[in-house]
């Protein structure tokens, strides 16, 4: 089968069609989603060897009879279920898990994969293919609220207007904060305005004055400057992942006592939820798809400044 492998360099190449383990079903690929991590990767992010990609829509053609035929999106973190962190229902910390596309596991970028049944979600009728791509980032916009209560009277900042950032506002205006947006270009302006959420430059933005700042900048310079917006016994939220490591005055995390808040992978059962519900916009951010074949240009695309997200079509 077809893979897209980063191990040194980005090539598709041929590899073997994985053989089911106990617990598994074979995926086999309907549409898969560029995101920042994939990028960062390919620049030395965790020593990444391997086939990329974690954003996907599939469906089941080999394995357990109720799920045959059925589309589906898959949990990335595959735990073993033992370990304390699995016994205390998190098992998204599992302390011997493997990561789709990220760490141990093979990668959604191939014609075909295999990922354990306790990971896959049925993806809703009402859901589309196009829109169920997007369901592991939303979900990890999610994990903002499963981590940091937000009510309708914070001032709410998102640094970073790419495609978790996006997500991440979205998600947190529903819980009628007052929801800013942290933009370097203007390429997510006419996005921003569509649904009503206020662009702003950080030098705009009054100093220390945020209850909640969420860096999904994707760079490493993203957590000095959401320390320098939220305010004294604030919250600051990490969801970038980069290669480089962060510069920041942590000093003043301790002086102001800022909570800082690390937030990765998020409830998949309420990103689909949302999606069928019509409450989150993501047709508006694909930016370009390609058929798997052109997956290099694909990733060109995507390397490219402002570029939200792109697809690849199996």
């Amino acid at each position: 089968m077809r893979a897209l492998v980063f191990d040194g360099e980005l090539r598709l190449t041929d590899i073997p069609t994985p053989v089911l383990q106990q617990g598994q079903a074979l995926l086999k690929m309907r549409r898969g989603g560029i995101c920042n991590t994939d990028l960062e990767l390919t620049r030395g992010y965790m020593g990444f060897s391997g086939v990329l990609g974690h954003e996907f829509v599939a469906e089941v053609v080999e394995g357990p009879s109720e799920w045959l035929g059925q589309r589906v999106v898959g949990e990335i973190n595959i735990a073993d279920g033992d370990c304390d962190m699995c016994r205390l229902g998190v098992p998204s910390q599992c302390r011997h898990r493997a990561t789709v596309g990220i760490n141990g596991h093979q990668g959604a970028f191939a014609e075909y994969m295999a990922l354990t049944t306790r990971n896959l979600y049925a993806v809703p009728d009402e859901v589309s293919d196009d829109q169920a791509v997007f369901v592991e980032p939303l979900a990890a916009a999610l994990q903002i609220l499963e981590a940091v209560h937000v009510s309708p009277r914070d001032r709410v900042v998102v640094i970073g207007a790419g495609k978790l950032g996006l997500l991440s506002a979205q998600v947190l205006r529903l819980t009628g904060a007052e929801v800013q947006v942290v933009v370097r270009s203007d390429h997510a302006l006419p996005l921003l305005n569509k649904w009503r959420l206020p662009a702003l430059r950080a030098d705009d933005l009054p100093v220390n004055q945020a209850d909640v700042v969420v860096d999904c900048t994707g760079n490493a310079a993203g957590f000095a400057a959401a320390l320098d917006l939220v305010k004294p016994r604030g919250t600051l939220v990490l969801k970038s992942t980069y290669a480089d490591l962060p510069q920041a005055n942590l000093t003043r995390v301790v002086v102001d006592e800022v909570r800082v808040i690390g937030s990765r992978c998020g409830p998949f059962a309420a990103a689909l939820s949302l999606l069928r519900q019509g409450l989150i916009d993501t047709q508006a951010m694909i930016a370009m798809r390609y058929p798997f074949e052109q997956a290099l240009s694909a990733f060109d695309r995507a390397f490219q400044p402002g570029t939200l997200k792109v697809l690849l079509d199996f």
